[in-house]
C-alpha cells in the first residue's frame, strides 16, 4: 500500500502544450506519454481547445472541479461533463474539442493502452468496502477525507487530492462522511 500525496504531484505541460497535467502514477514509472501501459493524472483545463490524441489508448475523464465542459468528437458526438464527478469515456485517437462551460476545470484522467491494460472507474460517496478485483487498485479522494483500514489493522487517511495505491489482493474499509466523494480505479494488465 502506497499513499501518493496531492502536494507531491509535479505540474507538466500537456502533450499538445494546451494545459497542465500532474501524473499520479504510471506503468512503467515515469514513462513518456508515448510509452505507458496505463497512466493516472490530474489535468487543469484553462481554456477551450483540442485534447491531445493518444493512438491505441482508452480514456476515462472525471470532472473534479469547475463548472464543467463539453467534449465534442469530430463526428458530432458530445460528452457533457456538467456536474462534479461526471464521467466521459472515449478512444484516445478520437479528435476531441473541449469547450468550457464557465471557466477553468480540473479533471481526473485514466489512460490505458488497450492492448496492454484495462481500467474500471467508479464514483463512490461516503463509506465503502473495497474488495480485491483487479491487479492494481487506486483510491483517489476527490472531496473530503477518507479513513482507510487495511485487513492487517494499519490505518491511513486520505485528504482531498490524495491517492492510495494497492498492489496486492487485500480488502480495505473506507470510512468517510456522506459528503465525501472518491474514485475507485481498477487496473488489469493484459
Amino acid at each position: 500500500m502506497t499513499i501518493i500525496r496531492a502536494d507531491s504531484l509535479i505540474p507538466r505541460p500537456w502533450k499538445n502544450g494546451g494545459g497542465v497535467t500532474r501524473e499520479i502514477a504510471a506503468e512503467p514509472p515515469d514513462a513518456s506519454l508515448d510509452a505507458f501501459a496505463w497512466r493516472l493524472s490530474l489535468a487543469d483545463v484553462a481554456s477551450d481547445g483540442a485534447f491531445s490524441t493518444f493512438a491505441g489508448v482508452d480514456r476515462v475523464l472525471v470532472l473534479l472541479d469547475g463548472a464543467g465542459m463539453r467534449l465534442t468528437e469530430a463526428d458530432g458526438r458530445v460528452h457533457a461533463l456538467d456536474a462534479p464527478l461526471a464521467i466521459a469515456r472515449f478512444a484516445g485517437e478520437t479528435p476531441i474539442h473541449a469547450t468550457l462551460n464557465d471557466g477553468p476545470t480540473r479533471d481526473f484522467n485514466v489512460m490505458v493502452h488497450r492492448d496492454r491494460a484495462r481500467a474500471a472507474v467508479s464514483v463512490w460517496r461516503g463509506s465503502g468496502t473495497i474488495t480485491p478485483e483487479h491487479d492494481l487498485t487506486f483510491i483517489f479522494c476527490a472531496r473530503g477525507s477518507i479513513d482507510i483500514k487495511a485487513a492487517d489493522g494499519t490505518r491511513h487517511t486520505l485528504e482531498t487530492g490524495d491517492t492510495l495505491r494497492l498492489d496486492c489482493a487485500a480488502a480495505l474499509e473506507c470510512d468517510a462522511a456522506d459528503d465525501t466523494s472518491w474514485l475507485r480505479i481498477g487496473i488489469d494488465r493484459l
